[in-house]
């Protein structure tokens, strides 16, 4: 009856353990699509107001991704924008492919493979 019981309460917490390392996937996106939306946006607003004869040439390349994207005060909402959407897909994916790894290791160890 005990052995029965430890086993019982192994498997639980097991299940519980799986449940709480998974990710939120939405605010995981929501987390990566603000830092590289905001990344992009200080970026190219320092750089406007840095000014000088040349302004951002390095920066300006992320237009050959980002259409309408320019180093310009209309262009740091925009690179904004991209950004966010940009790193909502990225950290989207990163949560839900850790999360399936964590449920496929899960059923694996729970079938005892």
């Amino acid at each position: 009856m005990s052995e029965e019981l430890n086993e019982q309460e192994k498997a639980l917490e097991k299940i519980v353990m799986t449940r709480l390392v998974r990710l939120s996937a939405t605010v995981y996106g929501i987390v990566f699509g603000l830092v590289l939306g905001l990344g992009i946006f200080v970026a190219t607003l320092w750089l406007v107001i840095r000014g000088g004869p040349v302004v951002g040439p390095n920066l300006a390349l992320l237009g050959q991704f980002f259409l309408a994207y320019t180093v310009t005060y209309l262009g740091s909402m925009i690179g904004f924008v991209y950004g966010f959407i940009t790193g909502f897909v990225i950290g989207f994916s990163i949560a839900t492919i850790y999360n399936w790894i964590v449920s496929r290791g899960a059923e694996n160890e729970h079938q005892g493979i």
